[in-house]
């Protein structure tokens, strides 16, 4: 079995001048981001449902209710949602309204969606069978989920388009085989299609620093490089629509305060990250296409408070 051996690294630390906004608070661990690019709305996945947020007017409601959650974590645990045990975990797609909801707007139940790919079964590729669906990047023909139900494996999994329906969701990808590093999170498409670009968090607690930036062929499932970036925890990644830059989040499970937003710059066999903000927990990212950031982070919940912590975070188009 080949391996690709991992450039070096090149780790840097600058002024943090990029100051966010809150554009809405009091998210109960928010985990996704995904802005709808006709209507520049956003959608955040969190323990309570997917709320959707209207950026004009700052209204948000919750788009889709009922999700199963779950405890996750290693150390510190967090209630989760969406989230399924291994083997019954699934991928719903839905169609939602052009418009934000009004005042009686009713949420979409979990189950109403338009399609559903999985569950993945344990198997002799999957002992568990999948679960802890993170990432997702589709390019039109493909879709792509990244897994962390084996560990051994670090699935990424696939579901090939036909006749205009997304197919079976199968395995397709084993990140850790090809990378000897733990847990695929984010996952997107280059700037231009040709490559399928994910974080590889790592280890959650040790050792510090062992996050990788990994670039394979979608086609073939090749991993063509691989870089170490020195960050703790990669949670999220995505490209500025604006100046073609690519942003990471470090969530920093072992050490909180050197989590936040990064700039990746690569540079031959080497990546350079460069921090751009302190966050409280961040994980997952999007731009809009004017290259607006959107970020969402857990943060803390102050002690003796119930009220949940999370929040959607705004950086201005520039970055």
């Amino acid at each position: 079995m080949a391996f690709l051996l991992c450039g070096s690294i090149a780790l840097t630390a600058v002024a943090q001048d990029a100051k966010p906004t809150t554009v809405l608070g009091g998210i109960d661990n928010p985990c996704g981001v995904a802005v709808q690019a006709a209507t520049g709305h956003v959608f955040i996945a969190a323990h309570s449902g997917v709320h959707r947020l209207d950026p004009k007017s700052g209204k948000a409601h919750v788009e889709i209710s009922g999700f199963p959650t779950d405890i996750y974590g290693k150390g510190p645990k967090y209630n989760i949602g969406p989230l399924r045990p291994d083997g019954d975990e699934l991928v719903r797609i839905y169609k939602v309204g052009k418009d934000a909801a009004h005042k009686d707007h009713e949420p979409i139940k979990e189950d109403a969606a338009v399609a559903t790919l999985g569950p993945i079964k344990a198997s002799e590729e999957s002992a568990k069978g999948e679960g802890n669906f993170y990432g997702v990047a589709s390019n039109g023909k493909s879709i792509f989920i990244t897994c962390n139900g084996d560990d051994t494996k670090g699935w990424i999994a696939k579901s090939t388009a036909s006749a205009g329906k997304p197919g079976a969701l199968k395995l397709s990808i084993a990140t850790k085989v090809a990378t000897e590093v733990d847990a695929p999170v984010p996952v997107i498409f280059s700037l231009d299609g040709k490559d399928l670009v994910v974080g590889q968090m790592g280890e959650v607690s040790t050792p510090p620093g062992d996050s990788l930036l990994s670039i394979y062929d979608p086609e073939t499932g090749k991993l063509k490089k691989n870089y170490k970036t020195g960050l703790n925890d990669i949670a999220g990644l995505a490209y500025s629509p604006k100046t073609k830059k690519l942003y990471a989040t470090d969530y920093s499970w072992s050490d909180p305060k050197a989590g936040g937003l990064f700039r990746l710059d690569v540079d031959g066999d080497t990546v350079k990250a460069t921090k751009i903000a302190s966050l409280d927990k961040p994980t997952a990212l999007a731009f809009d296409k004017a290259g607006v950031l959107y970020v969402a982070v857990f943060g803390t919940v102050a002690e003796g408070s119930t009220k949940p912590a999370g929040s959607l975070l705004k950086f201005d188009s520039g970055l």
